[in-house]
């Protein structure tokens, strides 16, 4: 930022989930249950494969991964909504919105990357059986991860590092319930042509090279699929995947749309990107723990013995 703007704006105001009064109440009551559900529900996963032994295996540490940058990307955005319903203050700090749009970007970053590293070990998996476990090594598959965390990392403070560039003077009603890149965009007043650029060039790469890797993946899973002789069986491997395509299409379906669409500032407009944004931050990662969990076998009886194994705990207390 230049010298003279770094004092000209020490807070922002958030437009927040809806202008209507009359519904804050119920906001609040639905997003704080959404969000009790989703860190319960991948907590539960994360503890259930870590408790199992039997589910020490690729799939499940990819799976555990998800689940908790499902956690820590929830947690960037929601309370800080909830707080703000609650107090009827839509106010966040310069230094707050920076520190949330990173932690924002990085988390969401990483549920792009590892939803494209699921679907490639699924790929290897299903087409490439008797070379799974030489590919999918405890080390490679540690090393993927690491490697998604350092992206996102890199790539989070790249986008943060120019936001924090720009000046703020005058218009600072952020058009969204969080602080994000595009409605930053839209209330500085300084020239944004760089921060546009890097977010359609190397946005568009983090958004869409995973994006097609998955979709040819599982091209390939559907092309297995069909030389299967058991009709069962292809019944069963075609429900689990569509349910996993639906969750990868309306998570990168509305990102495709928040990130690469541009959008006016009508109030119609940012009801859209808001409606958007509420189904990538809140609705997928709630919905994640149901569909790569509850429709797996191994995975509901992991979670029944970890449930047990807590309630005996409690009762011999």
């Amino acid at each position: 930022m230049a010298g003279g703007n770094q004092t000209s704006i020490l807070e922002f105001l958030l437009w927040g989930l809806s202008e209507q009064p009359e519904q804050q109440h119920i906001l609040f009551l639905l997003f704080l249950c959404m969000y009790v559900v989703t860190v319960t529900g991948n907590l539960l996963i994360v503890l259930a494969i870590g408790t199992d032994a039997r589910l020490h295996t690729p799939m499940y540490f990819f799976l555990a991964s998800l689940s908790c940058a499902d956690i820590l990307f929830t947690s960037t955005t929601v309370p800080k909504a909830l707080v703000n319903i609650q107090t009827q203050s839509r106010s966040i700090s310069y230094a707050g919105c920076l520190v949330q749009l990173y932690f924002f970007l990085t988390f969401g970053d990483m549920d792009i990357f590892l939803l494209a590293t699921m679907a490639y070990d699924r790929y290897v998996a299903i087409c490439h059986p008797l070379h799974y476990k030489i590919v999918m090594s405890r080390q490679r598959c540690t090393l993927l991860v690491t490697a998604c965390w350092v992206l996102t990392s890199l790539v989070a403070m790249t986008h943060t590092f120019l936001i924090f560039r720009l000046s703020f003077c005058s218009k600072k009603i952020i058009p969204d319930f969080f602080c994000d890149l595009g409605p930053l965009m839209k209330v500085s007043c300084s020239d944004t042509q760089v921060n546009e650029l890097v977010l359609l060039f190397l946005g568009g790469a983090v958004i869409l090279i995973p994006f097609i890797l998955i979709l040819v993946s599982y091209i390939h899973i559907v092309s297995a699929i069909l030389r299967v002789p058991s009709a069962q069986g292809r019944h069963k491997a075609f429900s689990t995947c569509g349910s996993h395509l639906a969750v990868v299409a309306l998570f990168f379906g509305t990102v495709i749309r928040a990130y690469l669409c541009p959008s006016s500032s009508s109030s119609n407009s940012i009801e859209e990107d808001t409606a958007a944004a509420v189904m990538y931050t809140v609705v997928t990662p709630l919905l994640n723990p149901f569909i790569y969990s509850l429709r797996n076998k191994d995975m509901k009886c992991a979670l029944a013995r970890c449930l047990r194994g807590k309630v005996f705990f409690s009762l011999g207390q």
